[in-house]
């Protein structure tokens, strides 16, 4: 075993597809690109969604999105993405979904949910620099375990904000989505290692 073994074993797909610059200001370049793209697809993804009347908290493309941006950039620039994501929509930039922004959108019941893809994004992005993005079934249980993260910080500050009871709480903002977390988990599970093959034959 080589010395940059440990190295190599926790690249990201961003490290393959955009390889990273040797020299400090080239680096930086690239870190501060991928963090503003990986915020710009959230914010787009954000933007596709449809509401039903049994959940205050719509259905969206945005977890997807945000649990692709940690896989893809790795832990460090994947918190800082939804960092400058959630940041910016505060101070009014209309990123949110349904281009909604500022402060009381962190303080009111999609809170919880914005400050879980901080915490999701770095999880998975430090299970992705782990190859847990490289086959299948570890794909499948990553996007599992980002899911569980977004649902266990959104659904309390829903009830909270909404002052709803725990349990309704929970079916509104967690049960209800469940169908449709489980396609974008079965899609990542299929996605994510085909990424890596193609990336690596490039």
């Amino acid at each position: 075993m080589t010395s940059d073994t440990p190295i190599l074993a926790r690249r990201t797909l961003a490290d393959v597809v955009v390889p990273p610059h040797p020299e400090e200001l080239g680096a930086a370049l690239r870190a501060t690109a991928l963090v503003l793209g990986g915020a710009a697809l959230t914010a787009g993804a954000a933007q596709l969604s449809v509401r039903m009347p049994w959940t205050d908290v719509p259905y969206t493309a945005q977890t997807g999105a945000v649990l692709l941006v940690g896989v893809a950039l790795g832990w460090r620039l994947g918190l800082a993405s939804m960092l400058v994501y959630v940041l910016a929509g505060v101070a009014g930039a209309p990123i949110f979904n349904a281009g909604a922004s500022g402060i009381h959108q962190l303080l009111g019941v999609t809170g919880g949910y914005l400050l879980g893809f901080m915490v999701a994004a770095a999880l998975v992005g430090w299970l992705a620099e782990r190859r847990w993005d490289r086959a299948a079934l570890p794909s499948a249980a990553l996007m599992v375990l980002g899911n569980l993260v977004i649902y266990a910080v959104g659904v309390p500050i829903l009830a909270a904000a909404a002052q709803l009871p725990m349990g309704q709480a929970l079916t509104a903002g967690a049960l209800v989505f469940l169908p449709w977390d489980a396609l974008k988990i079965g899609i990542a599970a299929l996605a994510l290692p085909w990424a890596w093959r193609l990336a690596e034959r490039r």
